[in-house]
């Protein structure tokens, strides 16, 4: 499958984590509104069946609408694929992009950043989908170990994390909540912004 062309966000593929109503929904209008190829993880074999069951329903019901036509609702199907949970995280490596979609606790989403941030590319843009979790609490965890607040290396590891608050149902819903954590750069946020709004989606900005 051929990388998505290089637009403004420069987001060629998106990473998602979760598989869950919210994972998939994110998944579904970044390869629908976006046309990037998405790469899906979840820990649990069976929540992916049940989010790849969803997506084929809810592009059937586009199809059925008028929204698309079958033609594109394949070709935004095709642009998803799974990531199996012997590679893990490591599955996500080439990704510019990923957005995490799990449960709302703190420490759940510190110890997957810190992962994402000691896996990922150096470049690639961490965001989180939550809607209550200090973002500037959950950058402090994508400073690698060893690294302090303050140097070089954390600031700019720390930099590449913010909030991209989706709404639900996503595929409906058009508002995304854009969210800086103190540590977010403003190339991070611009390109975040530009994902979003190649997702067919509006947007608000706060700082948490």
């Amino acid at each position: 499958m051929s990388a998505a062309p290089l637009v403004a966000h420069g987001i060629r593929r998106l990473g998602v984590l979760g598989a869950g109503q919210m994972g998939t929904g994110i998944a579904m209008v970044s390869a629908v509104r976006a046309k990037v190829p998405v790469s899906i993880y979840d820990r649990s074999p069976e929540q992916v069946k049940k989010g790849l069951v969803l997506m084929d329903k809810l592009l059937d019901k586009d199809v059925a609408k008028g929204r698309l036509t079958s033609e594109q609702a394949k070709e935004a199907r095709d642009r998803v694929s799974v990531v199996g949970t012997e590679a893990g995280l490591k599955g996500l490596r080439d990704v510019d992009m990923v957005v995490e979609a799990v449960s709302e606790n703190l420490q759940l989403k510190q110890s997957i950043f810190a992962s994402l941030a000691a896996e990922l590319r150096p470049d690639a843009i961490l965001a989180t989908n939550t809607s209550s979790i200090s973002i500037t609490k959950i950058a402090n965890s994508a400073i690698p170990e060893g690294s302090s607040a303050s140097s070089e290396e954390g600031k700019k590891s720390a930099s590449r994390v913010v909030g991209l608050h989706f709404f639900n149902p996503v595929p409906v819903m058009k508002l995304v909540e854009l969210i800086s954590a103190l540590q977010t750069s403003q190339e991070t946020l611009e390109r975040a912004r530009s994902f979003a709004v190649a997702c067919g989606k509006g947007k608000s900005h706060s700082i948490l």
